[in-house]
């Protein structure tokens, strides 16, 4: 069984990085193993673990945060999002925008319709070419997104766009904008798109 789970001790908490390629039975077993080296770090204080690597899905991260306290009683967080489960969003928000108020929209918006709102806005249906989407946090199109979507509108760089079908001609977070050109570009599915080095990035 190969080695899955590394535990790094920092000065404010202890590290677990799960490898991104392991199946959750792989995991449980190798957590199993490692907790006694774990329990070894207590002592007094209960220095909160943090675990990171691989995206999990809600029910695994339980899996994993019971197994720890069946042994440890201490504060165990995810660093990864724990909401909408969607594969595409794969980079974690920060705490304050993934706790941010979040609004939704029922069906697809045509063209000429806009909405705009504070918090991160989630589109159930698609938002057609001549509609436009503004939220201050995150944008989700469950979707297509083929109109104009402006996430972090008041200046949050760390805003997501997240869309089942990218197929837009411009993207906005914050004060950065990315033109796409359709010919040159295919269409993206399961778009993310992010900001890293003032540059809108879509995977």
């Amino acid at each position: 069984m190969k080695n899955c789970i590394s535990i790094n001790l920092k000065k404010d908490e202890i590290l677990l990085k799960i490898v991104e390629d392991a199946k959750q039975e792989e995991i449980m077993k190798d957590l199993q193993k490692k907790i006694p080296e774990l329990k070894k770090l207590y002592k007094e204080e209960k220095t909160p673990i943090l675990v990171t690597g691989k995206i999990l899905k809600n029910k695994e991260m339980d899996e994993i945060e019971e197994e720890i306290k069946k042994t440890i009683d201490v504060k165990i967080d995810f660093d990864m999002p724990k909401s909408l489960g969607l594969s595409s969003i794969k980079k974690t928000f920060q705490k304050e925008i993934a706790i941010s108020e979040t609004k939704f929209h029922k069906g697809s918006l045509r063209s000429g319709q806009k909405i705009e709102t504070e918090g991160s806005l989630v589109i159930l249906g698609d938002v057609n070419s001549g509609a436009e989407v503004i939220a201050s946090d995150n944008i989700v199109v469950l979707g297509n997104l083929r109109g104009l979507a402006h996430a972090g509108a008041k200046g949050n760089k760390q805003a997501i766009i997240a869309a089942g079908t990218l197929d837009t001609v411009q993207i906005r977070i914050a004060n950065i904008v990315r033109e796409i050109n359709r010919e040159e570009e295919p269409r993206h599915k399961q778009a993310h798109v992010f900001v890293e080095d003032e540059k809108i990035i879509i995977e």
